[in-house]
């Protein structure tokens, strides 16, 4: 296949390259709709039962509350002239054909709808349609009513719908920000890397295919299946840092290739053969990460699965099809622009700095890996107070309308309405045993009071606050409304959805409990029910893919304990940066529980990237164990070659995710100070000092594998050897005391 890609870049470069651009032209076309086929929210299970409560509300009683207008008056709400104003408010609505279920103080004389320093009042609505359209419709909605009203009110628009709304508008507006800061800093990198104009456009523009292509895919797969919006961040971070990681390797090797005097055919058959290589398969490790999402039942994860896969696959592809083409038609021209600094510049390959470290490592593995683990586990530690939560306003920036209402809300509107617990019924149901069930209800620890067609009941009782809500029962359905003055998504609040869901029903019926409260309980036991079956498929996929590569059952083994740790040490840092509120002040978040739907996605995310450096690292020290070289040659030789790679690599990488540090919305922060953190701690700590110790302390045992696997191996292995002969470098070509080698020129065959 290698060979066959080399051919055609060689002999096909410049058809290539147009087919490459029209091809580029069409997905930009395609992609520029992408953001009309996304859709918000995918944080729920749609087989949970508080997904299944709401979709009764939706079908029998119109939809639940989404929407919460806070009306404030210059005066009480209770004037002649604020009512008057806010019936008319009331009226307007109740004639928009995107609004139903209009409810509001006004009619009701409800206290609940009342602020308690009287001059705010609550209108509370449904609004219509998929996510999608309520997306759309609440964004439309907000321009026309927030605001001033009349002479007397101001209108303030939160709950669900305006909360989605501003979530959606402020992805596009820090996916905007991200791009700009990254791609001119790595474009600044690049230069530092290369030292060169031509070699640094080189990565940017396979970068610039990926994220193009992927919002093509994005565009497709929103086509046939929900893609949550937020997915657009992750695919331009992988697709810019990934394009720029894999097109570095073949830039590097190209340029080592040609240092070396070899032709410009020929060495662009050797890169492809060897980087392209290390590429195919570090894509189908990170892929293989990813894919572990599919597994999860809620469209936020499982739609970055789809679109992860992708868009590391049009990376990987860019790369081994356009990049040798690229490299072809520019052959030596490739170091034009040269910048002042890169004067005497030694082989790309070379990284001494690297090389002495390995050897000082394996000199003394034991004592150089101690502190390093030391720190990586007090980093970690965080994780043993860990709490999960999902999103909700608070994730929004404090000056954002949805998040300022529903502080007041919780501030002012005690035990209201929408954030309470509801229950359906989706039968009949006759008054005395609904009336006996809702009794029950209240006497729970932590509710007010329980609102049903039966009446209203408080302590156990039934309480005159005025006549029953007909509105909550139909012939065919019930639904309850369960009030409690809990702080809403505290373990208490978890605590009573438990205690909601085991009251004795109604006989003949099966309630169902939703409300946040209840999506958070079931977020949580979705995932976890998952869970296992998504790290099993990561673990045995990333096993299968290192042992075809390595031959051995060790090194898989060893590369999965060394990212485990290292992952561990960054979920711990976010923990105690995002959970406990450290830095809350500088990045400007309010502290919360860890988003669980985003620490799994980094967590399967950052695992993926790991594997990305520990394909480049082993390859080379495979490559070199296979030649001949000893254990200690190899490593020390493999990370003195490859360590500038990895380390140029893992920042460009790194860069492209702390962009969207710079989010504003808390957990896109998390996401993208997570990943960042974990791609450097494996580059720099696990590949710079864990890796040579765990080969020193292995010894030949790192490359042990049963006979039956050896043979199997023999047949079925991945190899990164290209067509060229190979010698064994000697362990003296990096500086410091001689170790034992077995002779030979300086390798050069691999990056």
């Amino acid at each position: 296949m290698f060979e066959r890609m080399a051919d055609l870049a060689i002999r096909r470069s410049r058809l290539v390259l147009v087919v490459a651009a029209l091809a580029v032209a069409l997905m930009g076309v395609v992609g520029a709709g992408a953001f009309d086929k996304l859709k918000g929210g995918g944080f729920d299970d749609p087989a949970s039962p508080s997904t299944r409560a709401a979709n009764v509300i939706a079908d029998k009683f119109g939809g639940e509350t989404n929407l919460v207008l806070l009306v404030r008056s210059d005066g009480p709400v209770d004037a002649p002239a604020a009512e008057e104003d806010g019936r008319s408010l009331v009226a307007e609505l109740r004639q928009d054909d995107r609004i139903g279920n209009v409810v509001s103080y006004w009619e009701t004389d409800s206290p609940d709808l009342r602020g308690e320093d009287g001059r705010q009042a609550l209108v509370l609505a449904h609004v219509k349609g998929d996510s999608t359209a309520q997306r759309e419709n609440a964004v439309a909605i907000l321009d026309t009513y927030s605001g001033a009203y009349e002479d007397t009110l101001t209108v303030r628009a939160g709950g669900g719908a305006a909360v989605g709304a501003d979530l959606s508008n402020q992805v596009v507006e820090d996916l905007i920000l991200a791009e700009a800061i990254a791609l001119p800093l790595t474009l600044l990198l690049l230069l530092i890397v290369f030292g060169s104009v031509v070699a640094a456009l080189l990565p940017l523009a396979i970068a610039v295919i990926a994220i193009i292509g992927s919002f093509a895919q994005l565009f497709l797969l929103g086509s046939v299946t929900d893609v949550a919006d937020t997915a657009t961040n992750l695919t331009t971070a992988l697709g810019l840092g990934l394009g720029i990681d894999y097109a570095l390797l073949m830039v590097s090797r190209f340029r080592e290739q040609l240092a070396a005097g070899t032709g410009v055919d020929e060495a662009v058959r050797r890169t492809v053969h060897t980087a392209g290589r290390t590429v195919a398969f570090s894509a189908a490790t990170v892929a293989a990460a990813l894919a572990a999402l599919m597994v999860f039942p809620q469209y936020f994860l499982r739609s970055f699965g789809f679109a992860g896969v992708g868009v590391v696959a049009i990376a990987a592809l860019s790369t081994l099809l356009v990049m040798p083409a690229l490299l072809k038609v520019l052959g030596h021209r490739v170091d034009s622009g040269r910048m002042p600094w890169a004067g005497s510049r030694r082989s790309e390959a070379q990284a001494p700095v690297w090389g002495r470290l390995a050897r000082t490592v394996m000199r003394r593995p034991v004592l150089s890996a101690v502190p390093v683990l030391a720190v990586l586990l007090l980093a970690a530690s965080p994780l043993l107070n860990i709490t999960f939560g999902t999103p909700d306003e608070r994730v929004l920036p404090e000056d954002a309308e949805s998040r300022q209402v529903s502080q007041v809300l919780r501030e002012e509107f005690g035990g209201s309405k929408d954030s309470a617990l509801f229950i359906t019924i989706d039968t009949a149901v006759d008054e005395a045993p609904l009336a006996s069930y809702a009794g029950r209800l209240a006497a729970l620890e932590g509710v007010e009071r329980v609102e049903t067609s039966a009446g209203t009941y408080s302590a156990g009782r039934p309480v005159v606050t005025g006549p029953a809500d007909s509105a909550l029962g139909r012939p065919d359905a019930q639904r309850i409304s369960v009030v409690s003055s809990l702080t809403p998504k505290s373990e208490a609040a978890e605590a009573l959805v438990e205690r909601v869901r085991s009251v004795t029903a109604p006989p003949g019926t099966s309630p169902l409990v939703g409300g946040n409260d209840a999506v958070l309980v079931d977020a949580k036991e979705s995932i976890a029910a998952k869970l296992p079956l998504a790290v099993a498929l990561i673990v045995l996929s990333t096993f299968l893919l290192l042992f075809l590569f390595t031959g051995s059952v060790v090194q898989p083994l060893r590369a999965l304990v060394l990212n485990l740790i290292s992952l561990g040490a960054t979920l711990g840092v976010m923990t105690w940066i995002f959970q406990d509120g450290n830095l809350s002040s500088l990045l400007g978040f309010t502290a919360q529980p860890m988003e669980l739907a985003m620490t799994v996605l980094m967590f399967c995310i950052a695992f993926g990237l790991s594997m990305d450096y520990e394909v480049f690292v082993t390859s080379r020290i495979k490559e070199l164990h296979d030649q001949g070289a000893d254990n200690e040659t190899a490593v020390i030789n493999g990370l003195g070659h490859t360590g500038r790679i990895v380390s140029a690599a893992a920042f460009l990488l790194a860069v492209s995710f702390f962009a969207f540090g710079t989010s504003r919305l808390s957990f896109m922060q998390m996401f993208g100070l997570g990943s960042g953190l974990a791609i450097l701690i494996d580059a720099l700590a696990v590949r710079g000092v864990l890796v040579p110790a765990a080969m020193r302390l292995l010894g030949g045992s790192a490359w042990y594998a049963p006979r039956f696997l050896r043979t199997l191996h023999a047949r079925y292995g991945l190899s990164e050897s290209g067509p060229e002969p190979t010698t064994v470098p000697e362990a003296a070509s990096v500086p410091g005391p001689a170790a034992s080698a077995r002779g030979g020129a300086k390798d050069s065959t691999m990056v």
